[in-house]
This record gives C-alpha cells, sequence and structure tokens, in this order.
C-alpha cells in the first residue's frame, strides 16, 4: 500500500479565491470598519480615519517583512513597547599601561614567566623567545 506525502504544508490554502482565511478576515474586518466609520461620522472624518484603517489591513493581509507577516511584526513592536527593558553597563577597569624601560637596561618588554625550577629549561625558553623576537640578519653573499 503506497501512501501519498504532503507537500507545500507551509503555504496556507486558499479558501476564499486568491485569499487565505486570515487574509479574508483581515480584509473584511477593515472594510467593516470603515463602513461602520462611514455610518457614524461625517464624510471628511471618515475618509480621514478610514485611510489608516485601510491600510492597516492591506498591510496585515498582504505584507510581508523577511517573509514573516505583518502581524507577527505587529506583535513584536507591541511586546518590546509594553514590556519592560533592563540596561546594564558595565565598567570595565582600565588596565595599566606597561612601564618604559630603563636607560642603560637591555629590556626588551618581554615577560618571561618562570615554568619551572629548572634554571636550564627557563634559560633554553628564554632564548627562544629572544631569538623570535630579534629580526634575522640578511647575509649579503649571493647563494647562503
Amino acid at each position: 500500500m503506497q501512501f501519498q506525502t504532503p507537500q507545500f504544508i507551509d503555504v496556507e490554502d486558499k479558501i476564499f479565491g486568491p485569499l487565505t482565511f486570515k487574509q479574508f478576515v483581515y480584509l473584511a474586518g477593515g472594510a467593516g470598519l470603515v463602513v461602520v466609520l462611514w455610518t457614524l461620522l461625517p464624510p471628511f472624518f471618515a475618509v480621514l480615519l478610514g485611510l489608516p484603517v485601510i491600510a492597516l489591513s492591506l498591510a496585515l493581509a498582504f505584507y510581508t517583512v523577511n517573509n514573516k507577516p505583518f502581524v507577527n511584526i505587529m506583535e513584536s513592536f507591541f511586546s518590546y513597547v509594553s514590556g519592560s527593558k533592563l540596561y546594564v553597563w558595565k565598567k570595565e577597569a582600565k588596565k595599566a599601561m606597561p612601564s618604559e624601560p630603563k636607560e642603560g637596561g637591555t629590556d626588551l618588554g618581554l615577560y618571561v614567566p618562570r615554568l619551572s625550577d629548572s634554571k636550564l629549561k627557563d634559560l633554553t625558553w628564554s632564548l627562544g623567545v629572544k631569538d623570535q623576537t630579534q629580526p634575522k640578519e640578511k647575509s649579503s653573499v649571493i647563494g647562503q
């Protein structure tokens, strides 16, 4: 027995012609509110208040931002505006600047940590670090 796997499950069904149920509800609600405004208010005020209602209902029905419906954007906006906000600022302490080498000293500004109690290991480690910090001299003879 074979079963057919549903496809396009993320696409809403078109119920009212080219409109989904949600789109139809948004447009019908906006049109109903405009009719109520037209019957209750003088024509100038009805048009003045009806245009934003029509724009909002069209945006709710058809407008998407980053492939998300406008309803989600409005919900996020209202939850941000009405929610509590916590502003945290941590002042970081300034780090001490390394001191300048004293005159006559051979301080290269390198800190050589003490790795072990063996003086031979410390010496080889510090020589390896100093070799890497000093530029190598280029020989003037070709082929060397």
